[in-house]
């Protein structure tokens, strides 16, 4: 496709919005129209963010100044609540242009596509609205998927992120004295991406998640009771049926290591193995939080929905 698109990022300040702007300017099809960010307003890009050689400099538009620009398509990298300001008004000023969010706040809304691609890919082309999943409910739903026309309920999952999943706002889950020799569990009931991946599986998830000392990277371990026998065989059946083909997502049969997938864009399921009683089922998955979970998901749903090949600007094996 030789068509180039106009992309404007607000929210271009925090760690996912860096890794935005790198995956931006390597890709092809895209221009960056602006980048927001408050607390970098009249700093240039390559000035306040080392390693990234782009023209231009952040930015503070407000929710109208953002529509007035009217994106091609605009990426929403806010903390979950603030994206409904923009939306509105994008919506009544310039509703052809293309909202990523990268929030929490329309992944329940039916009117827009919830995008992990290598489950929804089939209903991604030609949308307005997507919501851009979560980093631990990817990691979830990616080990969970081959495995849910046998789950009994509900799915037990354990999650641990690096500490820039907690944001730059300062709190003892990023705080590296807090965490240091230590992992801080939080949120036991209720945590957002629990509810995300229990009404996207349409299933229960019990999900415990933790924070670690180290900055960046998920180790998500899954414990799935199952309504039928399987053997070994068959669950690797499974997840090579599921996703075999699959540029994004790599299988192994060890136990997938966190600081392997670092700075790399697709996740890694594996480790997968079936109790004696054929009956009960561990399975391991890992992603960087801040790529696969994040900004090349992003980049992956906007391919699809525009036209572009799908991992256009994606660095990949």
């Amino acid at each position: 496709m030789n068509k180039t698109m106009t992309v404007g990022l607000v929210g271009a300040r925090g760690h996912t919005g860096s890794e935005l702007l790198r995956l931006i300017k390597n890709h092809a099809g895209l221009e960056l129209a602006f980048a927001s960010s408050r607390e970098l307003a009249g700093q240039s890009i390559t000035t306040a963010m080392p390693g990234i050689d782009m023209r231009g400099k952040f930015e503070d538009l407000q929710p109208d100044q953002v529509a007035e620009c009217a994106p091609d398509i605009c990426i929403l990298a806010l903390p979950n609540g603030l994206a409904k300001d923009f939306v509105d008004i994008i919506d009544k000023k310039s509703p052809r242009t293309m909202i990523v969010d990268l929030s929490a706040d329309y992944r329940f809304d039916p009117a827009w596509h919830y995008g992990l691609p290598e489950l929804t890919r089939l209903s991604s082309k030609s949308l307005q609205r997507i919501a851009n999943p979560g980093c631990y409910a990817t990691a979830m739903q990616l080990a969970i998927a081959p495995l849910l026309d046998v789950v009994t309920e509900p799915v037990h999952c354990m999650g641990i992120s690096g500490y820039s999943g907690a944001g730059t706002t300062p709190s003892p889950k990023n705080d590296p004295e807090v965490l240091r020799d230590n992992i801080l569990p939080y949120a036991p009931f209720g945590h957002i991406h629990e509810r995300e991946v229990s009404n996207q599986l349409n299933t229960p998830i019990r999900f415990m998640p933790h924070v670690a000392s180290f900055f960046r990277g998920i180790s998500m371990t899954v414990c799935a009771s199952l309504s039928t026998k399987i053997s070994n065989d068959e669950l690797d059946d499974r997840y090579h049926r599921a996703y075999d083909g699959e540029p994004l997502v790599k299988l192994q049969s060890d136990i997938p290591h966190v600081r392997d997938n670092v700075n790399f864009h697709h996740a890694t399921v594996g480790g997968w193995a079936v109790a004696d009683n054929g009956q009960y089922v561990v399975v391991y998955s890992t992603l960087d939080n801040l790529l696969k979970g994040a900004a090349t998901q992003a980049i992956q749903n906007i391919n699809l929905a525009c036209g572009f090949h799908e991992l256009e600007g994606i660095p990949h094996d």
